[in-house]
């Protein structure tokens, strides 16, 4: 629907400006901030978030990471426009969520699955040092 009202032709913005041209950086920076801000009217836990153009790509590129048929490195470099794959692997470097479930893909039959919980004493002996 959106699309036929927007004519769809594809060199066409999906989300134009006032003028129908392309939105500016700036413009985006406006609208993120104009809709966070009713946001956190209904979700006060977003009070203390920093809501921002580039962590809202990052969410988005981190959500096609983890899902449940998780999308491919290089195509999600292509759809956020990186040019090269080095950019986008920054973002599986930071997910310490998804380093958590390949190392428990990698857990040996014998092993309890799950994170390695160091015992107090060995805790202890290790900060007296």
């Amino acid at each position: 629907m959106w699309l036929r009202e927007q004519d769809g032709d594809p060199p066409s913005p999906l989300f134009p400006s006032r003028n129908g041209g392309h939105l500016t950086r700036s413009a985006i920076w406006r609208l993120v901030v104009k809709h966070t801000t009713t946001a956190r009217a209904r979700c006060p836990s977003l009070a203390g978030k920093n809501i921002t153009p580039h962590a809202l790509r990052h969410t988005a590129a981190m959500r096609l990471l983890r899902a449940p048929t998780p999308v491919d490195t290089a195509t999600i470099a292509l759809w956020l426009g990186h040019e090269t794959l080095d950019s986008t692997n920054k973002y599986l470097h930071a997910d310490m969520d998804l380093k958590r479930r390949a190392l428990d893909r990698t857990t040996p039959t014998h092993a309890k699955p799950g994170r390695y919980r160091a015992p107090d004493r060995l805790l202890a002996f290790l900060e007296s040092l």
